[in-house]
């Protein structure tokens, strides 16, 4: 495996400490994708793969503890062969105990898959995507193990989180960042708009469509922050203090514009991109 970039290391650490957070965060909220609300957005990704009965090789990208593979092989798809790639071992150590023994589990970089060429069907991704580096290298390697005309399907971020949540959260956290000076980006600024994701499909893709998903669901501030803001990595990189200091202004804040029920609307806006391989 090659050497780790600095955001690489970091996400490592991260995913070993804090197992499952993109599954907890996104994966009993309700999707909405072009009008069909799905049970979660990793439903919604799921449901790109064919209904037909034909074999499919299926490499999920980033597959973290599992979440999207369990989906995928609860369907019962006569043929089906599914395949999760991530370097994380600790999300691995978590997939490898609840998924059924004939999915293969690889420990590796999407820069650097050990598949082989032109043998696989479906490649999908779920929120993972937009966090690695050398984006060239990551598609250059999914249109190497694809089959001409093989699907690529992805869920990135998108408008992120919905008003009012994002109003308030990014007001109390935009001051702490600066107070403890954190510059690490985890992001490329590429992966923020369809042009840019277009731009790195071109090579190797074509028929590129892109479609909102959209989560939405009532909670109480407790839930929003315990659910989703404590697991992001923006509040992981804080301090200690940190932490605990946007804890309590963002709960505030939150609690100030609550329904009668103690609830506010929360949601976040991501993305689903498509295309096929030339």
């Amino acid at each position: 495996m090659n050497a780790h970039t600095e955001a690489e290391n970091y996400l490592l650490d991260f995913h070993r400490r804090i197992v499952s957070s993109t599954s907890i965060a996104f994966g009993a909220v309700p999707a909405s994708l072009n009008g069909v609300v799905h049970a979660s957005s990793y439903h919604a990704l799921a449901s790109m793969l064919p209904l037909d009965d034909n074999a499919l090789s299926v490499v999920d990208i980033g597959c973290g503890d599992g979440h999207l593979l369990g989906l995928l092989a609860a369907q019962k798809h006569r043929g089906l062969r599914l395949i999760g790639v991530d370097m994380s071992d600790g999300e691995l150590d978590v997939a490898r105990a609840v998924l059924p023994a004939d999915i293969a589990l690889l420990r590796e970089r999407a820069q650097d898959l050990s598949i082989a060429t032109g043998s696989i069907d479906v490649v999908l991704s779920h929120m993972a995507l937009m966090l690695m580096g050398d984006l060239e290298q990551v598609f250059s390697e999914i249109r190497r193990i694809l089959r001409p005309s093989g699907l690529v399907a992805f869920i990135v971020g998108g408008k992120g989180l919905l008003e009012p949540v994002r109003h308030l959260y990014l007001n109390e956290l935009r001051p702490i960042l600066r107070e403890e000076n954190i510059s690490l980006c985890l992001h490329n600024e590429r992966t923020t708009s369809e042009e840019g994701w277009r731009t790195l499909l071109s090579p190797s893709f074509t028929d590129c469509r892109f479609a909102d998903v959209d989560l939405r669901i009532d909670a109480t501030p407790t839930e929003i922050w315990d659910s989703f803001l404590s697991t992001t990595y923006d509040v992981d990189l804080l301090s200690s203090e940190g932490q605990e200091k946007l804890r309590k202004r963002t709960m505030a804040a939150l609690a100030s514009h609550c329904d009668s029920n103690g609830k506010l609307r929360y949601g976040c806006g991501l993305r689903l991109v498509a295309a096929r391989a030339r």
